[in-house]
């Protein structure tokens, strides 16, 4: 193993058995071969995606007893979206230790958050299966605390946020509108619409209509972000 590889293993607090499996949650799909998408991180991905919920699950169910099930859902979106893995991706320094074709390379892959999310992930999958729950646990517990005890507060989910700014600034309610469903029929997946007045509409899916209607929210909320730099979504 390379002695860069040896210096991301101290930053991350463990030392793999087998070096192999931190190699390949590094490798993102572009350095795949063509005919073998299995050597990328896609499926450790796939596997810290579940270990990681679970772990956060487990922390918030010990850390907030009095909370009901609402309150606790709405920590664990915003503990495990794409935006907190990046944000811990880019602690630990992952966009290093990168992976990638020169073409992803060139186009900044390196900084690219969907890919360090991922990556991050997939970091999270192959300690699973190297050292067990507990190597994964201890990785999340160290890393994710300070994101949970930043705001003591259960955050609102998107689509509450969303009507609130809308009617706050007297754009009437948010619509919402299935636009389309894919894959199969015993397991949809939905295409949802969600459009606010002097706004485009934004397309999110899920695997149910309130999952693609919340994931529509929060990028109508996104955009206006973006659009109005100035102001936040309350407003």
């Amino acid at each position: 193993m390379s002695d860069s590889l040896k210096i991301f293993q101290d930053r991350i607090g463990y030392t793999f058995n087998d070096g192999n499996q931190l190699i390949l949650s590094l490798t993102h799909a572009s350095r795949a071969s063509v005919n073998d998408r299995t050597s990328s991180n896609e499926r450790l991905e796939f596997l810290g995606d579940r270990v990681l919920g679970l772990i956060v699950a487990n922390m918030l169910y010990d850390r907030f007893p009095n909370e009901e099930e609402g309150a606790l859902s709405r920590r664990f979106t915003a503990l495990v979206r794409r935006e907190s893995l990046a944000r811990v991706a880019i602690n630990l320094d992952i966009q290093e230790f990168l992976i990638l074709s020169r073409a992803e390379n060139d186009v900044g892959g390196r900084d690219n958050p969907a890919i360090l999310a991922d990556a991050c992930e997939a970091i999270i999958g192959a300690m699973f299966l190297d050292g067990g729950y507990d190597a994964a646990c201890r990785f999340v517990q160290h890393n994710w605390h300070p994101l949970l005890e930043e705001d003591l507060t259960p955050p609102k989910d998107a689509k509450t946020s969303l009507q609130e700014w809308s009617q706050g600034h007297d754009l009437g309610l948010p619509e919402y509108e299935v636009v389309g469903t894919s894959g199969p029929s015993h397991a949809p997946v939905f295409h949802i619409s969600a459009k606010v007045d002097g706004f485009p509409p934004q397309v999110a899916e899920g695997t149910s209509k309130r999952r693609a209607e919340q994931g529509a929210a929060r990028l109508v909320l996104d955009y206006i972000s973006e659009a109005n730099p100035d102001e936040d979504e309350n407003g």
